[in-house]
């Protein structure tokens, strides 16, 4: 028994000396943010607080998720042992990967900690630590956990962009967001959401390093540029009958193209129909997996890495013949329309009472409109290709009343086609249209059979009464 005693000890102190060392390294983050009012666009939006972790890296910055910092409008930060409060500032910040960095200009905050190192990504059932501040506390906290599946999800900041991500069986509440998860003395990755109670039990991810890894790759140069994309969906190859149709070996490899879509990186490259053999010179299974390290990962994980301007490479199968082509990875607009937006504050144009806005997720889960014609222009903006006709979806969203307007409730979150005979390409086109004197300004409608007319001398009678009936600060903002 007291040599049990004596190794429970010594485990212990082993233990808490590591917690110590890691803790010289951890950044408690408060932040006062804004978030802005899609309803009534001219409105500042509410005021919010929260509290985050994060940890020092080289060159004298702190790491955190994006969602801890976004929308923020001033933050501190905090070193464990030191109450004292620094003002710091988001340096550089990545919605679609949900990680940011922070810089702190007063250098005596950097006295005394540790930048941490990373390490690769940890076995499966191997154990990781959890540090941070959950629930708001405002001590250190660590908690322990194992791998438990090292899969590709979609990212809940963003809410469209999936990236790899690692699960372990250690819960992330509110407070452990943008905290190292550690192993053998090195972040193995950087914890970021998890499930709620009713939904799943002590069930949290991380955000892997070869995401972080690639992240500071990117604002190497001074600005971040998002992830890039193939722009193209495939579909499995494990159909002995289809694979013979296509000219294909039973040595389960390939996936068939299924779609590509216009102004995508792979548009007039790919053909659907194609079949895709191996991505930079790695084969792809019939399942669409690639062997990338120790665990097959999907092939966009190839992609997952790269940055904008960089090429793919790609062994392709077309009606029997195999071609070697070759992808320059570009902008990934229009696929961003229907991400989470964050750090902008709404665009409007408001003329004669009627308000006009772009139409994004944001805009969509404020508004909920119940408009059928708008939910599908919205959900196949890029399957459809609308945005070749309507780069920025425009809609009437809402009627300030007045007589000037009596007649327009009828068109609320119907999409503008053209006013004036103007075709309405983004919201810089209506503000221009309202801009040039006219006698009346006809405003069409996308599917609607009658327009909303609007007569000049009445809309220019009305401008003030509306603005100050409804606490209008400001008529339009056109920039992000």
């Amino acid at each position: 028994m007291f040599r049990a005693l004596v190794l429970f000890c010594a485990v212990f102190f082993a233990v808490r000396a590591g917690a110590l060392e890691i803790s010289r390294s951890l950044v408690r983050i408060e932040s006062t943010s804004q978030v802005p009012d899609y309803k009534t666009p001219w409105n500042p939006g509410e005021v919010e607080s929260g509290v985050g972790a994060g940890f020092v890296i080289d060159g004298n910055r702190v790491m955190t998720n994006a969602h801890v910092v976004s929308n923020a409008r001033f933050l501190t930060v905090s070193k464990e042992g030191d109450p004292n409060p620094y003002p710091a500032r988001v340096l550089h910040i990545a919605h679609d990967c949900d990680l940011a960095l922070l810089e702190v200009k007063e250098a005596d905050f950097f006295q005394g900690t540790k930048p941490l190192e990373f390490g690769g990504i940890p076995a499966l059932e191997s154990v990781v630590s959890v540090y941070g501040y959950p629930i708001g506390g405002t001590r250190l906290s660590v908690t322990r956990g194992i791998v438990s599946r090292i899969d590709f999800q979609t990212y809940s900041h963003s809410g469209i962009d999936a990236h790899l991500t690692i699960q372990i069986d250690a819960a992330i509440n509110p407070g452990n967001s943008g905290g190292p998860v550690m192993q053998d003395g090195k972040v193995v990755g950087v914890a970021f959401q998890g499930f709620s109670g009713d939904i799943a039990q002590n069930v949290g991810y991380m955000i892997p390093t070869p995401v972080v890894r690639r992240f500071l790759m990117d604002v190497e140069d001074g600005r971040y540029d998002r992830y890039m994309d193939l722009a193209m969906t495939y579909q499995s190859l494990f159909n002995p009958a289809a694979r013979a149709a296509l000219g294909l070996k039973d040595d389960n490899l390939g996936v068939m193209v299924s779609s590509v879509y216009d102004g995508g990186s792979s548009a007039g490259i790919l053909q659907s129909g194609d079949v895709l053999l191996a991505i930079d010179g790695h084969n792809i299974s019939s399942d669409g997996t690639i062997p990338l390290g120790d665990e097959p990962v999907p092939l966009a994980e190839v992609v997952e890495r790269k940055l904008k301007g960089d090429s793919v490479k790609l062994d392709v199968l077309r009606d029997g013949n195999p071609l070697a082509l070759e992808v320059q990875l570009t902008e990934p607009w229009p696929f961003t329309l229907q991400a989470n937006a964050y750090d902008e504050m709404p665009r409007f144009v408001v003329f004669g009472g009627l308000v006009f806005q772009p139409v994004d997720e944001n805009f969509m889960q404020e508004h909920a409109p119940g408009n059928q014609r708008l939910k599908y222009l919205y959900d196949f903006f890029v399957e459809d290709s609308v945005y070749r006709r309507h780069p920025e979806l425009v809609v009437l969203s809402n009627i300030l009343a007045d007589p000037v307007n009596a007649y327009a409730g009828d068109f609320r979150y119907a999409a503008v086609d053209k006013i004036n005979g103007q075709q309405i390409k983004g919201l810089r086109d209506v503000a221009e249209a309202f801009g040039q004197k006219a006698d009346v300004y006809v405003i069409e409608f996308v599917g609607e059979g009658r327009p909303v007319v609007l007569e000049g001398k009445a809309v220019a009678e009305a401008r003030e009464r509306i603005l100050a009936r409804y606490g209008v600060v400001n008529e339009q903002n056109l920039d992000k």
